[in-house]
């Protein structure tokens, strides 16, 4: 697919809540391809964060093979660009891991978005995938995640967990779980949920004299974090959060 070729639209599941007026001009074939060799481990981010560098529309779009025994850790935070949207797919083979951590976060009409295509091509591989949405005005946060377990890949262990917090009414968050299962000896779970600040720890908090802006900054700041609980690296933990964080306090 070349950039002057047909855009897709929204009637394609992968691309149901996306901008797809945003991809005019933009190469749709432009896939970086990530190979982690048998037994070894492999680490990288993405942040897209404002900066001379962002542009209008931000399309990443990945395809990783995972060897026998290899692990793969990719974590991201989308925190700028009108539409902004990181496509992975995986390829795991017999004992293979794959974890992501994810962040999007962001207002006005953005819609910022993950879709992952995983699959456990062979036996005794896992996955684990986490992402947490924080938004407001009229911003959106998708996140579209399917796990295919092919028939031979027994002892199958694959997990997706999102969660979307709401600032503001008019925001959204889209989740779609799907997974396809052909073994019989696997533990697959997903789950999905949307919400708004809790008013109890509001509530709590302000009776100790936390003001609102800095309860709401600390209440969001514990949601997102559970993205990034997976990645080992302090650094580049706070680092990630820092971007993520400076996002949120536009808002407050």
């Amino acid at each position: 697919m070349s950039e002057t070729a047909d855009l897709p639209t929204r009637k394609d599941e992968a691309w149901r809540y996306s901008r797809v007026e945003r991809l005019q001009g933009v190469p749709l074939d432009d896939w970086r391809t990530i190979d982690v060799a048998a037994g070894e481990s492999f680490r990288d981010t993405l942040v897209v964060a404002d900066g001379e560098a962002t542009k209008p529309t931000e399309l990443h779009r990945w395809r990783v093979t995972v060897g026998e025994g290899a692990t793969c850790e990719l974590f991201a935070v989308l925190a700028s660009a009108e539409f902004a949207r990181l496509e992975i797919e995986v390829v795991l083979k017999k004992g293979a891991h794959f974890e992501l951590g994810g962040i999007t976060v962001g207002g006005r009409e953005t819609v910022r978005e993950f879709v992952t295509h995983v699959t456990h091509a062979e036996p005794e591989a896992t996955s684990n995938q986490v992402v947490r949405a924080v938004h407001w005005g009229h911003g959106t946060g998708n996140f579209l995640g399917r796990i295919d377990v092919v028939r031979d890949a027994q002892k199958t262990d694959a997990a997706q967990d999102f969660k979307g917090l709401l600032l503001e009414k008019g925001a959204s968050v889209n989740a779609v779980p799907q997974l396809e299962i052909f073994a019989d000896d696997v533990k697959c779970a997903h789950g999905a949920s949307v919400g708004q600040l809790d008013e109890n720890a509001r509530f709590y908090m302000a009776a100790r004299g936390v003001s609102p802006e800095l309860t709401k900054r600390l209440l969001a700041q514990a949601f997102l974090g559970d993205a990034l609980v997976n990645l080992d690296d302090e650094t580049l933990r706070d680092e990630l959060m820092d971007v993520a964080l400076a996002k949120v306090d536009r808002n407050l």
